[in-house]
């Protein structure tokens, strides 16, 4: 259960520590004596969570000490809006609160130095959409770019498991990833190509981690008209523990043996 006092604003934070470091509030913290600084919806929790650190042998000074540093790491916090970035494929609407699909991925891409992991289920005229990419793998041969592709088994296709997949690989080389540039790891979930259609799964993700600090959610595929003309919503997260967990995601199905390697 989150302790009441994670919910207080640094404003709020600082009028308590206040009234504690100044004798005007202090054991046993009652919540009528919390209200006068804090709404009174959350008054008693709080009280609760200020009797805590006086039982536990906490002394005012440190309890408000407490409450400072609390109210301290709130106004470091960048706000939400610093972020997260909206991207949008679609018409253009006139507004500049969002950024363009195409143009965040491509940035993406020439910006990474160490990592790029690429999560996507459809892939055509990759040729364009991944040219940002093949292009810094070419400044950067220590850059490592893993990409983990949708590779189907279509309808009334009785081929062997390895005979679609070299297809795929085929395919991906001459027509999907830019001619004359390094080419990176691929892989893919075997279930996919299970013979019985009940059992088949689909890599359905679409999403881009660089560098372990940046990570793209999307709706769109790596897809011209993904890129560029649908209607498509995504969100681009400068945070390195939410892009360290995607990575590590991908990461544990590989170590379990989940995707086998195409590229």
């Amino acid at each position: 259960m989150k302790n009441p006092l994670i919910g207080l604003s640094a404003a709020d934070l600082r009028a308590l520590a206040l009234a504690v470091r100044t004798g005007r509030l202090g054991p046993p913290f009652s919540a009528t004596g919390v209200q006068r600084m804090v709404d009174s919806a959350v008054a008693s929790g709080v009280a609760a969570s200020l009797r805590e650190f006086s039982e536990a042998g906490m002394p005012g000074a440190g309890i408000a000490a407490t409450l400072e540093l609390l109210a301290a790491s709130i106004e470091e916090r960048p706000p939400l809006e610093e972020l997260v970035d909206l991207v949008t494929t679609g018409p253009e609407t006139g507004g500049a609160e969002y950024r363009d699909t195409s143009v965040v991925v491509a940035e993406l891409f020439r910006k990474a130095t160490e990592s790029v992991l690429v999560a996507g289920y459809a892939v055509y005229q990759g040729q364009h959409v991944f040219h940002a990419l093949a292009d810094r793998m070419q400044e950067l041969p220590s850059l490592k770019v893993r990409l983990f592709l949708d590779v189907q088994r279509k309808a009334g296709d009785t081929s062997m498991d390895s005979q679609i997949v070299r297809r795929f690989a085929h395919r991906f080389r001459e027509t999907q990833w830019p001619g004359d540039r390094p080419i990176p790891e691929v892989f893919y979930d075997p279930r996919s190509l299970a013979s019985d259609p009940e059992k088949r799964s689909a890599l359905h993700a679409k999403c881009v981690v660089v560098d372990s600090k940046e990570v793209f959610v999307s709706s769109a595929n790596f897809t011209e008209a993904a890129q560029q003309r649908n209607i498509e919503i995504g969100l681009l997260l400068r945070s390195p523990a939410i892009a360290g967990q995607v990575g590590r995601f991908f990461e544990s199905l590989l170590a379990k043996r989940q995707f086998e390697r195409v590229l």
